[in-house]
């Protein structure tokens, strides 16, 4: 509650700085005198009594800044021993069970493992029903029984 109220009063404190800064004149706004007016002196210089609008913003930043340091106190050093969570809708209306006791009762024995019979895998393939390699192009084939170097019979 007090927290939501800080809220809404900062964001309204907030506000009312913003119109009261923009609706000031700035110090530079006679600048474009300075260069040969009569009222140079005062452009940057000392600017007499403070009207309505610097008094209400000096107080209204005061507050701004009283407001950021009480909401960031308050956060950093959380008030009373409340749990974190105090509504856990529907997970609150869970029954607590209590937990299972340790021991061998409480852990079932694991079927005795059975080890199959090895399967038979066929064996590898000789060397000599295996693919021959590409002839290299490089390199002539040797002609085989029965043919010319042609290939032909």
């Amino acid at each position: 509650m007090l927290l939501t109220f800080a809220n809404i009063l900062y964001v309204l404190v907030s506000a009312a700085m913003i119109v009261l800064i923009l609706m000031q004149r700035g110090a530079g706004a006679a600048a474009g005198s300075g260069f040969g007016g009569g009222a140079s002196s005062t452009v940057f210089g000392a600017r007499g009594a403070s009207n309505f609008l610097s008094k209400s913003t000096k107080w209204l930043a005061v507050a701004f800044f009283a407001i950021s340091l009480g909401m960031a106190w308050y956060a950093a050093h959380p008030q009373g021993t409340a749990p974190a969570i105090e509504d856990m809708g529907v997970m609150g209306e869970v029954p607590d069970v209590p937990a299972a006791p340790v021991g061998d009762a409480a852990v079932p024995a694991a079927p005795a493992a059975t080890t199959p019979a090895p399967a038979t895998v066929p064996a590898a393939p000789a060397a000599q029903d295996a693919v021959p390699a590409p002839a290299d192009e490089a390199t002539p084939a040797a002609p085989q029984a029965g043919e010319d170097e042609n290939g032909s019979q």
